[in-house]
């Protein structure tokens, strides 16, 4: 696609016509409160459809304006069919998850209008990261998207639990904050540009020398930052607390568009502008990816609170979709794309169970809590039976097909023992996937779980369900669409 340099803000029109929505209904839930003689609940309702209804309108102005590469903003903001389809899964996975949240926030009495302003905020920050054709827009996108998941991590304010989770992920999110503007000062002052294009030039210089120390160091600091937005092991520590003390809804988000949209900006930086320093990071990339599979199939063996064994799944999901960023090839980026398609999907559905799990209207959350389910609530266990194999990577279920698409290219790229340990990683991950079909079908009930399901709830799970169930034998549009957005971020 040829890339062009155009005035236009068209490029830009999904950023921009969710800033401006997002500052209208900033307003309009002021006033509404004030009107309604502080009914918070229906402020809160009213907010969270404008909220889902920007989301989707955002959907549809960023595919209508989908096309070839097209930088804006003096080079610092690119789109092109790679950010298209990165930022539908962001914005698809936040409005959902706003969906889900409603009706627990009304009954813990947290229904406020600012809940789904601060995930429109940070969906706006992913978007830009997603985009990002500079260090600088880069940051920018990245710091907007955290400021806003350090609030929402501690929204349950009477809840220590939540506040201790905001906390901790505030202070390890500025130190990995630190560590990237760090790696990109080191970067700077090397190459003398924060542009992507030209750090690509700068770094290639002439063929017989090597990129220079400077710049590696800058690289794996800037690795760091990146591996702590992913969760990645080392810099996962904050995640099983973070995940466990945080409302349900929130862990819900957490665990599936900051990913998404971290793991888009780890494969825009990597292949962007230190694409040809493939052999610099790629054992860089390779370790973290090996570590966090294991250390996600072996320290979630022994969980018993359902969100933090969904913490430690989510790391060695993480590790998984790492395995494609390390072959550094079109077919990698592509397996990426497809395998966070269906993490999507599986995490919508496994966290819309987890919003069911609840007794007296009061959520609980350990594992135990599910015994007898296959009894008591059979369309539910069902669903969560579904998500639970594909996570495993069992066929026929699509999570099989995601991690075929990822071992493949690591396979044609020679990183055999990666792909190894991630087989390996994937049959040991499989014991807890299943104790938890064993414990929903197998164990006595002692106490069965409220009914019915929520209406929102029992949508989310029945698509979610589908389309796990039916990608395996429908795969083709998904394949397409991923491939043609790797190759578009190949092009840049």
């Amino acid at each position: 696609m040829p890339m062009a340099q155009v005035p236009s803000l068209i490029p830009a029109a999904p950023e921009l016509f969710m800033a401006v929505m997002i500052m209208a209904m900033l307003m309009f839930g002021v006033f509404q409160k004030s009107a309604s003689a502080g009914d918070e609940v229906r402020t809160a309702r009213y907010v969270s459809h404008l909220s889902v209804a920007v989301l989707a309108l955002t959907v549809l102005i960023a595919v209508a304006f989908s096309g070839g590469r097209v930088l804006v903003f003096n080079e610092l903001f690119v789109t092109d069919d790679f950010a298209v389809f990165t930022k539908v899964l962001v914005l698809l996975a936040s409005a959902v998850t706003i969906l889900m949240a409603q009706s627990f926030l009304e009954r813990h009495k947290m229904a406020r209008f600012e809940y789904p302003i601060l995930i429109a905020f940070a969906s706006l920050g992913m978007m830009m990261m997603i985009s990002a054709n500079n260090l600088m827009s880069l940051y920018l996108g990245l710091e907007l998207q955290s400021l806003s998941l350090y609030v929402i991590a501690s929204f349950q304010r009477d809840d220590s639990r939540s506040t201790e989770a905001g906390l901790k992920y505030f202070v390890l999110g500025a130190l990995a904050s630190g560590m990237l503007l760090y790696g990109s000062s080191l970067i700077y002052g090397f190459t003398g540009t924060t542009d992507f294009a030209a750090i690509t030039a700068a770094v290639a210089g002439d063929g017989t020398h090597g990129p220079g120390l400077g710049v590696i160091f800058g690289i794996v600091f800037i690795l760091a930052g990146l591996a702590f937005k992913v969760s990645a092991v080392p810099f996962h520590m904050w995640t099983p607390d973070v995940y466990e003390g945080a409302p349900t809804p929130v862990t819900a988000f957490f665990a599936i568009a900051p990913k998404i949209a971290a793991l888009a900006l780890f494969m825009r930086v990597m292949v962007g502008p230190f694409g040809g320093l493939l052999a610099e990071w790629q054992q860089i990339v390779i370790f973290i990816s090996m570590a966090s599979m294991l250390l996600g199939a072996f320290a979630a063996l022994n969980q018993t609170n359902i969100k933090r064994l969904m913490a430690y799944s989510s790391i060695g999901h993480v590790g998984y979709a790492l395995i494609g960023i390390a072959a550094g090839s079109k077919a990698g980026i592509q397996g990426v794309l497809i395998y966070l398609t269906i993490y999507l999907a599986m995490n919508l559905g496994t966290f819309a169970c987890i919003l069911c799990m609840r007794r007296g209207d009061q959520m609980v959350e350990q594992i135990s809590d599910l015994a007898g389910l296959g009894k008591t609530h059979k369309m539910l266990a069902l669903a969560l039976t579904i998500f639970m194999f594909s996570m495993a990577g069992i066929p026929p279920l699509a999570g099989f097909i995601g991690k075929l698409y990822i071992f493949m290219p690591a396979i044609d790229a020679g990183l055999y023992s990666l792909a190894v340990v991630g087989v390996l990683a994937s049959v040991v991950s499989a014991v807890y996937y299943l104790r938890i079909i064993k414990i929903m079908y197998f164990d006595d009930v002692a106490d069965s779980l409220d009914r019915p399901v929520e209406k929102t709830i029992g949508w989310v799970l029945t698509l979610s369900g589908l389309f796990v169930v039916i990608m395996t034998f429908y795969p083709g549009p998904i394949l397409d669409s991923a491939k043609l957005a790797a190759a578009a971020l190949f092009a840049g």
